[in-house]
């Protein structure tokens, strides 16, 4: 059979077509990896561009801060043709990098652990404003993380071992077929 032949999603004979799983691809049934924004699942084997696709984002995320401290520039030019006063400066200048501190330290937690669903308050959805203002803190913590892993890579990664472990363990415990021990008819005495 040609390859224009070929039926979508039957897999190749002696390879791995779409409908099989890749060398080191989870099992049917398994835990799947969670998806990384701009990688994917790339991170589990740093496969399908996994390197470029840090670079990129290495790139791009400290492209952006350059291009938002710019826009910030304009804004503090602005203020200064206006003649507000140095005061109202060094309060804007300062407010800026405190937010950009806080997110920053915000979004590299982000990457470190997962919040407590239980803790989520007011306080995180109302310092939604202060992420928004320190926009430059939390792509310069991209451009960090991204220098030395994919962004969260580490965290995802410890999640699906675990998972992954869970999995096996329930699965070795198991003998044999466990519907089949169920649907067997009991002997009588």
């Amino acid at each position: 059979m040609s390859d224009e032949q070929t039926p979508a999603g039957s897999p190749e004979p002696g390879g791995s077509g779409p409908g099989t799983p890749g060398p080191g691809a989870p099992e049917r049934g398994g835990p799947e990896p969670a998806e990384i924004r701009f990688f994917g699942t790339t991170w589990v084997h740093h496969d399908g561009g996994y390197g470029l696709r840090r670079a990129g984002v290495s790139v791009g995320s400290l492209a952006l801060a350059a291009a938002g401290a710019v826009v910030l520039r304009f804004a503090f030019q602005g203020l200064e043709i206006a003649a507000v006063g140095p005061f109202v400066g060094i309060l804007v200048v300062a407010g800026f990098a405190i937010c950009s501190a806080l997110a920053f330290r915000r979004t590299w937690d982000g990457f470190v652990r997962r919040p407590d669903p239980a803790a989520r308050s007011a306080a995180d959805t109302s310092s939604q404003g202060l992420m928004l203002i320190g926009f430059i803190g939390s792509l310069l913590a991209y451009f960090c993380r991204s220098l030395v892993e994919a962004p969260g890579e580490r965290l995802h990664r410890a999640e699906y071992t675990a998972a992954r472990e869970r999995y096996e363990r329930r699965r070795g415990t198991r003998t044999g077929n466990p519907a089949a021990k169920q649907s067997r008819p009991k002997k009588r005495r």
